[in-house]
């Protein structure tokens, strides 16, 4: 991972937005991508104007970041990511969320798509991601350590902070948002899972499986950075959904639970800035 890199492009965001720091980052999952344009004193830079940021091949995942206001304070958010399916290297992968550490964030909300696996979870469902299983055998810190960045052997006991879960619950129960709560397990995809996978996954203690989000969360903590988050269930995994998966009830189910998720994200972004 390359630290200039790094900060060149933070310095970027800093003078395009006008705000030296931004308190608070947020990557956007599937279907998410309009929400950052309509916050506050929005500043949109596409990725493509930001050396070394990779721009999202993938439906439903735009391409650029918005500096925004959250209550008092600046946030930063990457309207789309992209997946080390796509072919990127798992340093593209986490070099969005790397910058927005770089520009300030403290903590990094970080929201996806994901099968439901779990007990009595359903498509609609809002989960608070407890804690990862990283099942592709893929890190984004092998090679080289830059101490600039982090330590060569970050802790992971607490990746997403019980204080930041017990934060999003109130808030959801203000505005009217139920929350679940379980482990995400990371597949690398394309391919949706097998029964078999999802079985296993599920023996493990997985209650989630999905193709994103792992490799940010370990580059964030890595950082130093806290990290929220949260998952919007699409659909049931294979083997336990009775139809065959696909993108369209992915994005059909996102579009569905944007204004419940939108409106836990408003409520919770000024929170989180304080």
């Amino acid at each position: 991972m390359n630290h200039d890199e790094i900060r060149t492009a933070a310095q970027v965001i800093a003078d395009r937005s006008g705000r030296d720091a931004h308190r608070v980052a947020v990557v956007l999952g599937s279907g998410l991508g309009e929400y950052a344009a309509k916050l506050p004193e929005a500043v949109q830079i596409p990725y493509r104007d930001l050396a070394g940021f990779p721009v999202p091949q993938v439906e439903g995942h735009a391409g650029s970041l918005v500096s925004a206001t959250a209550g008092a304070a600046p946030v930063l958010v990457l309207s789309g990511r992209v997946h080390a399916y796509e072919g990127w290297t798992l340093d593209e992968v986490v070099f969005g969320v790397r910058v927005a550490v770089a520009c300030g964030a403290e903590t990094v909300v970080l929201t996806n798509a994901a099968g439901g696996v779990g007990e009595r979870l359903m498509p609609g469902d809002l989960v608070l991601i407890r804690d990862h299983i990283n099942l592709a055998a893929r890190n984004p810190l092998v090679g080289r350590n830059d101490d600039r960045l982090g330590p060569r052997f970050p802790d992971m006991s607490t990746v997403y902070p019980a204080e930041l879960r017990d934060l999003a619950r109130r808030i959801g129960h203000r505005v009217g948002v139920d929350l679940r709560e379980g482990v995400y397990a990371w597949f690398l995809g394309p391919s949706y899972e097998t029964p078999a996978e999802v079985q296993m996954a599920k023996a493990l203690g997985a209650d989630l499986v999905g193709m994103s989000t792992v490799p940010e969360a370990i580059a964030a903590r890595h950082m130093g950075a806290r990290v929220l988050g949260i998952s919007l269930v699409t659909n049931l995994a294979a083997g336990i959904s009775p139809t065959p998966l696909s993108h369209e009830e992915v994005t059909e189910t996102a579009a569905a639970a944007r204004g419940r998720f939108t409106a836990l994200l408003d409520g919770l972004l000024p929170e989180l800035t304080r």
